[in-house]
């Protein structure tokens, strides 16, 4: 029988201050450096989830709702949101904090897919995920309405490659 983690089981959250390197001259932070570390973060989640190696499958949308600065200390909150038989949606949200005010905004938000594997890189079975709030349970219902859209999407693309092969 398949071996089942709750949510908290795995949940992540890190933090670093952003310093002169992580912005542009305008002192905003660059989207390559917010990106690192949530696939950084998220990467621990699914880790822990599953306690075996993985690689990042697929990054969703990401969209930067205002500009993070320099000197903010930028928060990453992980949780894995949906656990199928060898892959999971591990979810980020990103805050910024001014340390000298303490206001957080938060910045952004995206959706991650990782596939647990092991030392030849092919996937293996990954333990079952077990909502336990109502928050995690519309969390997964969501997750796993966005995996079927993507395995469709997935489909309908190498349909058209196909077709494209025919011709």
């Amino acid at each position: 029988m398949r071996e089942t983690k709750t949510v908290k089981a795995s949940q992540h959250e890190s933090s670093q201050l952003m310093m002169p390197q992580d912005a542009n001259n305008l002192g905003h932070v660059f989207g390559g450096v917010v990106l690192s570390m949530m696939d950084k973060t998220a990467a621990i989640a699914a880790l822990r989830h599953c306690r075996t190696s993985v690689v990042t499958a697929s990054i969703d949308r990401v969209d930067f709702r205002e500009p993070i600065h320099l000197g903010d200390l930028l928060i990453m909150k992980a949780s894995v949101n949906f656990a199928g038989r060898t892959s999971m949606e591990v979810g980020v949200r990103v805050e910024a904090e001014d340390l000298i005010s303490g206001a957080r905004r938060h910045t952004n938000s995206c959706y991650m897919t990782f596939v647990a594997v092991d030392r030849n890189g092919r996937p293996v079975e990954i333990p079952a995920l077990q909502p336990e709030t109502p928050v995690e349970v519309r969390r997964y219902e969501a997750a796993e309405a966005r995996r079927r859209l993507r395995l469709a999407e997935r489909e309908a693309e190498r349909a058209r490659e196909r077709e494209a092969g025919e011709e």
